[in-house]
């Protein structure tokens, strides 16, 4: 494991020679060892096209390169950090809640109308999550943020996950997403429980919800 979670708003990654990790700019706290961090434009493995993409999709958060020998202390915001690894899947996370994720994992943009067309653009819209999302793909791990803490659902075939919106951090795993609705009268009268769309994730995987409905 490249990250180490020192408390909920930090995480320690240890950097070997020939190895390399990508962070959000700034979001180096300390560090120690020969430790070199530079701007990086192309971000990940997902090479020149992917990044064109990214930056077209709005999905292109400022990354570094992180490389050396060492360990640094990672933290943005006071925002609560997860990691999660990954054996060869794909997590499907927004640019801005990434904090540093290793080199191993390829690094791409998917648009998010080509998961449940039409629903799929309007979940973009009332998630606030835009009409894209970042990927990151392959073996390693992944420093996400989120407010108030991070749980893990699992998701099932037999048992899918409605989740807010907003509330939403990231999923991996073998998962369909689609934006499921719950307009009735009492909504159109203003009498509605608030919670008229619902994001729903069915198949094999898990899905990471933060305490809040607070986008970062």
């Amino acid at each position: 494991m490249a990250f180490r979670e020192i408390n909920t708003k930090m995480v320690q990654a240890a950097v070997a020679p020939g190895q390399r990790l990508f962070s959000q700019r700034g979001a180096m706290l300390a560090y120690q060892g020969d430790v070199s961090f530079t701007p990086n434009m192309s971000g990940g493995r997902g090479g020149v096209v992917s990044m064109i993409g990214r930056r077209v999709a709005n999905e292109d958060t400022p990354l570094m390169t992180v490389e050396g020998s060492g360990t640094v202390l990672f933290g943005h915001g006071g925002h609560h950090v997860q990691v999660i690894e990954l054996s060869g899947d794909t997590l499907y996370v927004e640019a801005d809640r990434l904090l540093a994720f290793e080199g191993t994992l390829e690094q791409n943009t998917v648009f998010l109308g080509s998961e449940g067309g039409v629903m799929g653009m309007v979940r973009g819209q009332v998630s606030g999550q835009g009409l894209f999302t970042t990927t990151l793909r392959g073996h390693g791990s992944v420093a996400v943020m989120a407010h108030g803490g991070v749980f893990e659902v699992p998701i099932t075939p037999q048992r899918p996950v409605r989740v807010d919106p907003q509330a939403y951090v990231a999923h991996h795993g073998d998962v369909r997403n689609k934006l499921s609705t719950a307009l009735g009268w009492r909504d159109m009268v203003g009498r509605g429980s608030g919670e008229a769309f619902q994001l729903e994730l069915s198949g094999s995987g898990t899905v990471f919800v933060q305490a809040s409905e607070e986008k970062l």
